[in-house]
């Protein structure tokens, strides 16, 4: 039995890293994304970013009700909740203006994306002993229900073909005897605990083998990977015309550089600096993930203060399979930071598929390596390395030894001291210990923030831009009565996020 490739515990993957600060590590804001990135797979295949340079160039938006930093999932997303929410009840003449510093999607989402996997019961018992069972809860189904909603949402327009959407669930292979207890363990707490944990199937290792053609025990939940760009496009396109009192706007290539407050003898309140011109907004909804703390340096992790959202870097590359693959392999697939699945070959089903892989940094300097880096220009040879020897070294014969792959890039994500995002207003300072209800908080904000998914954006990013646009609406139409969605876990909220 081949145990233990690599001495990790599952699951590890991409999703999460521990909060450490270098002895020598001096507090700094991010910087903004670099300009001349890395050229990703997702973002730069020809014809693939629709929306790549739009609004780059001509008169620039001057005036809003609500600005959107990052036209990322988050972004977009809430500006979609927020065009909802404005036909729902009936607003008039709602302005919002996305804005973007290079092009479209081109953060970790559109970067690195493409898996949409909830955990089903992964991490329930560490949630259940740090937060109690209901908001352990809450953290896995807020993962089922996002992932849930973007595919009913792709389904109801028929976006299956244009987004690559793959149904196929997700394969995690288990490196270790006590990994295998461990996660069995995590799926009988989490159905005691009355979660729907769908249709998990626990592989044998000789099954897998004989499947697969790796040589460990697995276990396959419900999930899919899709093409995420091209989802985030046709969501923005939809959000920018399903509501005929919301305008929406997009420009890329326009980077915000300050927000400062405009005087009170303004209509608006804020000014967002850029150096294509000024714009002025009532409200504004950081949506930057890894970069939020150059606007906001409250959200600087330091010694002093654990508070903030780590830029991390991670890598990808696309490699070719040296053989077609039986439809059992089109899954996507974990194994202690790993994460991989492949291209849909529907041309020609006998192709050998294209493989997106990425990880390798954990392996290569633990789970601190790369952190504090916004520089998505460039990669990192040993990480390379390490992602080349994977898939030939697991599945035999299926992969070249020591090929380079057709890309490789990176790209930033954002990491929190508790793994969990901030939603909702900005806070400039820890609140008191007094009880301070949601409605205080949030009622008279006007700037807010959904960032930090620690490399697991895809099934909380989405609900969380709307937990934050259904505030953004309430201010709107001064109803002081919002109250936290029964899907959100409430230590996400920023007046309970405080580390």
């Amino acid at each position: 039995m081949l145990w233990g490739l690599l001495a990790l515990s599952l699951p590890s993957t991409a999703f999460s890293s521990p909060f450490q600060v270098p002895l020598s590590f001096q507090p700094t804001p991010a910087t903004l994304p670099v300009a001349n990135s890395t050229e990703s797979f997702w973002i730069h295949t020809p014809g693939a970013n629709l929306l790549a340079n739009e609004g780059s160039t001509g008169p620039l938006t001057q005036d809003a009700d609500i600005c959107i930093i990052g036209s990322g999932m988050t972004g977009v997303s809430a500006a979609y909740h927020l065009a909802n929410a404005v036909d729902e009840f009936a607003l008039k003449d709602v302005k919002a203006v996305v804005l973007e510093a290079r092009e479209f999607c081109s953060g970790a989402t559109g970067r690195n994306g493409g898996h949409l996997t909830p955990y089903s019961f992964s991490n329930f018992l560490q949630y259940e002993s740090d937060f109690g069972t209901l908001e352990a809860v809450k953290s896995l189904q807020l993962e089922n229900r996002t992932a849930m909603a973007i595919v009913d949402l792709i389904n109801k327009n028929e976006w299956n073909d244009i987004v690559d959407l793959v149904p196929g669930g997700h394969i995690s292979l288990i490196s270790s005897a006590e990994q295998l207890v461990s996660l069995k363990a995590e799926y009988l707490a989490a159905k005691k605990a009355g979660l729907d944990v769908g249709d998990v199937e626990w592989i044998s290792e000789e099954s897998v083998k004989e499947t697969y053609g790796a040589s460990y025990p697995a276990v396959k939940a419900p999930a899919f990977n899709l093409w995420p760009l091209k989802f985030v496009t046709q969501l923005y396109l939809l959000a920018n015309s399903s509501a005929p009192n919301f305008s929406l706007a997009l420009h890329t290539h326009t980077p915000v550089t300050s927000v400062v407050p405009l005087p009170s003898s303004y209509d608006r309140k804020w000014n967002l600096h850029t150096p294509r011109g000024p714009i002025h907004c009532s409200y504004v909804l950081h949506a930057s993930n890894a970069y939020a703390s150059h606007l906001l340096p409250q959200f600087t992790p330091g010694r002093d203060r654990e508070m903030g959202i780590i830029p991390t870097r991670g890598q990808i590359v696309a490699v070719r399979a040296d053989t077609p693959i039986n439809d059992s392999w089109r899954a996507s697939w974990g194994f202690p930071d790993y994460y991989w699945f492949p291209r849909p070959t529907s041309s020609n089903a006998s192709a050998n598929p294209l493989v997106i892989l990425g990880g390798g940094r954990e392996t290569i300097g633990g789970p601190t390596f790369e952190q504090f880096e916004t520089n998505d220009s460039v990669v990192n040879k040993d990480v390379g390395e390490a992602l080349r020897a994977f898939l030939p070294r697991t599945f035999e014969g299926m992969f070249k030894d020591g090929e380079d792959p057709v890309m490789e890039w990176t790209g930033i994500m954002g990491y929190t001291s508790t793994k969990d995002p901030f939603v909702g207003p900005v806070i400039e300072e820890t609140p008191s210990s007094s009880n301070v209800a949601a409605t205080e908080q949030h009622a008279s904000a006007s700037q807010f923030i959904s960032a930090g998914y620690n490399g697991h954006g895809m099934p909380r990013a989405f609900s969380c831009a709307e937990a934050v646009a259904g505030m953004i609406i309430a201010t709107l139409r001064n109803d002081k009565t919002w109250s936290v969605p029964e899907w959100l876990p409430k230590r996400y909220l920023t007046w309970n996020n405080q580390n």
